[in-house]
């Protein structure tokens, strides 16, 4: 199983698309500043996981979130609605 997931930095308004084929060991790697890209930017979080059977069709998604702003930046903001959503029900019922 592949997976491509997306981080977002605590510390700023930035966000990291990668992907893996162990998304456990990648997520620590990352958190244990052993990421050159990532590292700055910590503590990072895990905003979005999608995975796939294949590897290249993990590595041609990430590729399109890459390469395109406005789609990654769409699933960005649904992400965002979304925990927005989780929020307000927790709230409405007291958790």
């Amino acid at each position: 199983m592949y997976s491509v997931y997306i981080l977002k930095s605590e510390k700023r308004h930035w966000y990291y698309v990668g992907s893996t084929d162990n998304i456990y060991r990648r997520i620590g790697e990352h958190n244990r500043s052993e990421v050159t890209s990532t590292k700055l930017w910590l503590p990072l979080r895990l905003v979005y996981i999608k995975e796939f059977q294949l590897e290249i069709e993990a590595r041609r998604f990430e590729k399109k979130l890459k390469q395109c702003r406005r789609e990654k930046e769409a699933l960005i903001r649904s992400i965002e609605k979304e925990h927005c959503r989780v929020v307000q029900l927790a709230r409405t019922l007291r958790l």
